[in-house]
């Protein structure tokens, strides 16, 4: 009896997981890279040489084992077949994972310089804004934020004040000390401006814009005893556009800090800038 020889097929997804790997590499190392920079043009040029280099030894190494390219190439083209699917998966799946993942890397670093700016200057200005304004200084109301606050109570405190217009009149402002407060805390604002993480946040931006056009105004002003009311209407009105946009940015940073910084929530509550009987004792 002649003994016949079988050969050897290969499984026809042998390579996919392989190959889903591959992708997912190749995704993670184009993130790790600024765009543009030589570091990633670099790694670019690596990756093509290494990817092909790494295609002809396989198939060298699979023709010089079993000497059939009848059935390499019906492999190949059965790879090749499926190939559509994984750039199916890799582009909507794995790419979208990443990208969450970046964005929420991203959000962190944001709120971070977000309660730092609250921190230095922020909240500073709240303060000083709502006591020349009639309307919350003496009924501050829902801006008193506790921890029984939920996500709908935040949301429609958010809009409430999206557009919110403020009682301010020329006469109860105080430029000098204004100015005091923005000029001290210039060096602090055109960092903020230069920092890349907040380009992406257009809310944030706004109100540096916002404020840091409001440092201008009153800096180059040197007498504010002297300028005429219509000058001071003007001030007013910068003064408006920084509020508005300050509130409606510390009410969603409190809901930040209230889900994931309890005990910062606390500190936060505790000098909230609306609440005239604040106290930073605990009791």
């Amino acid at each position: 009896m002649v003994a016949v020889r079988k050969k050897f097929y290969p499984p026809p997804c042998r390579l996919k997981s392989f190959s889903i790997a591959l992708s997912h590499w190749v995704i993670y190392g184009r993130h790790l890279f600024p765009n543009g920079s030589m570091k990633q043009s670099n790694f670019k040029l690596i990756l093509v040489c290494s990817l092909i280099g790494f295609s002809l030894f396989m198939f060298l190494f699979q023709y010089m084992a079993f000497h059939d390219l009848r059935d390499t190439f019906y492999y190949m083209m059965q790879d090749i077949a499926f190939l559509p699917l994984q750039v199916l998966l890799v582009t909507l799946v794995l790419e979208r994972i990443l990208g969450t993942k970046e964005k929420q890397e991203r959000l962190n670093k944001q709120n971070m310089v977000i309660g730092v700016f609250f921190s230095q200057i922020g909240v500073g200005l709240l303060r000083l804004f709502s006591s020349w304004d009639p309307n919350l200084k003496n009924n501050p109301g829902n801006l008193l934020i506790q921890k029984s606050c939920t996500d709908s109570d935040f949301k429609e405190l958010h809009a409430m004040f999206s557009n919110y217009k403020s009682g301010i009149i020329p006469q109860a402002i105080d430029c000098d000390v204004l100015k005091e407060t923005l000029v001290g805390n210039k060096g602090f604002l055109v960092g903020l401006l230069e920092n890349q993480n907040l380009l992406e946040h257009e809310q944030f931006t706004d109100l540096l814009w916002a404020t840091f056009h409001l440092l201008e105004e009153m800096m180059y002003r040197k007498d504010f005893s002297r300028i005429p009311e219509s000058d001071k209407n003007h001030c007013v009105i910068d003064i408006n556009r920084a509020y508005s946009l300050l509130i409606c940015q510390w009410i969603k940073y409190m809901q930040h800090l209230q889900k994931n910084y309890p005990y910062l929530f606390s500190l936060a509550m505790r000098t909230n800038p609306f609440d005239v009987n604040a106290r930073i004792t605990v009791e």
